[in-house]
C-alpha cells in the first residue's frame, strides 16, 4: 500500500509506517502547488495530509478515485468534506488529545501577553525605546478573579480553563452545544447561552471546531456587546472572527486587546494593521509546535494508516460514518 506524505514529519510515524511494511512516498519539493500535489494523490492509496493549503473537497474525490483513507496531521478536519468522504466510503484520520495541552498553552500565554501588553514593550526593548519609568504608560491588567469565557468546552477548552482557574483563581463560563458536566464538576464551570458569554467574558477564548455556520461568528455586532475591558482569544481558526471588525473594535475601544495564533487567511500579510496595535499579540499558528506533540501527532496519524491497512477500524477517526477496508 503507498502513503503520500507531503511534508517530513517526526520519525517516530515515519519508522512506525516503514515497519509495517508501508511504501512511503514523500515530494521532491514539499511547497507544491495544487496540480503538483493533485499528481501525488492520484498516484497512492493513503494520504497523511500535513496542512490545509489544499481541500479534500468534491472536486477532489473526483480526481482522485484511488484513495482509500485520509489520514490528517491535525485535529481539526474543517477542509475536508465529510460528507463527500462518507458517501465514498473514505475513513478521514485524525489526531486528537496529544496536542490539548500544547494548543491550551498557547491560548494562556496569548491571554497573558495580552494582558500585560508583552508584545508592544518587547518592540521598544528591540527599537531602543526603553523610556524612563513612567507611572501611566502601556499599563496593563491583571487576571486575579476574572472571568473566563470558553466558546467550544472541549479538550483544548478544558485545558484552558483548569489552567486560569488554578493560576488566576477565574470564574469558568462556557458555551457549547452540550453540557460538559465533567467540566462544570471539577471546575465549578456555569453553562451559558452565546449571549450572556459575550456580555460577561473579561477573556474570551475560542476552542470550538470551526464549521461554515462559524464564519465570522465574531463580528462587529459580537464585539460591541463585549466588556470594553475584554480580551479575545483565538487559537481555533481565523475563520471564527472578522479581522475589520476586530481591528474596529480594538481601535474604537469596543473590547480591551486580542491574542491570535490563528487568522485569516493564514500567513498573516506583515502589513495587516492589527500587527500594528499595542493591545494585540498574534503568533503564526503554532499552537501544537512543541515536539511532544509533534511526535505524538506523528504516532496517531501512523495508527490511524496501519490500522486501515491491517482492515481494522482507524482508532481516532474523524467521519460520523467510520470504515475499514474489510467493511467494502
Amino acid at each position: 500500500m503507498k502513503v503520500f506524505i507531503n511534508k517530513r514529519i517526526p520519525e517516530i510515524g515515519i519508522n512506525m509506517l516503514q515497519e509495517a511494511g508501508l511504501q512511503i512516498i514523500f515530494p521532491e519539493n514539499e511547497n507544491l502547488i495544487y496540480e503538483e500535489w493533485l499528481k501525488y494523490c492520484q498516484h497512492t492509496d493513503v494520504i497523511l495530509s500535513i496542512g490545509s493549503d489544499f481541500k479534500y473537497d468534491k472536486l477532489f474525490f473526483e480526481a482522485c478515485p484511488n484513495i482509500k483513507a485520509i489520514a490528517l496531521y491535525s485535529v481539526g478536519f474543517d477542509h475536508v468534506d465529510i460528507k463527500e468522504a462518507n458517501q465514498r466510503h473514505i475513513p478521514i484520520g485524525n489526531t486528537p488529545d496529544v496536542l490539548s495541552r500544547a494548543t491550551s498553552d498557547i491560548a494562556f500565554l496569548l491571554m497573558q501577553s495580552v494582558a500585560r501588553r508583552a508584545s508592544y514593550n518587547f518592540q521598544k526593548v528591540k527599537d531602543e525605546a526603553w523610556d524612563t519609568f513612567e507611572p501611566l504608560h502601556a499599563l496593563g491588567q491583571e487576571l486575579y478573579g476574572k472571568t473566563l469565557g470558553i466558546f467550544g468546552l472541549g479538550r483544548i477548552g478544558f485545558q484552558m480553563a483548569e489552567k486560569c482557574k488554578r493560576a488566576f483563581e477565574m470564574e469558568i463560563i462556557y458555551h457549547n452545544r452540550h453540557h460538559n458536566e465533567e467540566t462544570e464538576r471539577e471546575l465549578e464551570a456555569t453553562y451559558v447561552s452565546f449571549d450572556e458569554l459575550v456580555r460577561n467574558s473579561d477573556v474570551l477564548s475560542v476552542h470550538a471546531n470551526f464549521t461554515p455556520e462559524h464564519k465570522d461568528l465574531f463580528n462587529q455586532s459580537v464585539f460591541e456587546k463585549m466588556n470594553p475591558n475584554a480580551i479575545f482569544i483565538n487559537t481555533a481558526r481565523g475563520g471564527f472572527h472578522q479581522e475589520k471588525d476586530l481591528y474596529n473594535a480594538l481601535t474604537e475601544g469596543k473590547i480591551w486587546g486580542a491574542g491570535l495564533d490563528v487568522t485569516n487567511p493564514e500567513p498573516m500579510s506583515a502589513d495587516n494593521p492589527l500587527l500594528k496595535l499595542p493591545n494585540v499579540c498574534v503568533l503564526p499558528h503554532i499552537g501544537s509546535a512543541t515536539i511532544e506533540a509533534r511526535n505524538g501527532m506523528a504516532r496517531l496519524a501512523a495508527e490511524n494508516i496501519i490500522a486501515f491497512s491491517k482492515g481494522e477500524k482507524m482508532p481516532y477517526c474523524a467521519n460520523t460514518e467510520v470504515y475499514s477496508i474489510s467493511s467494502l
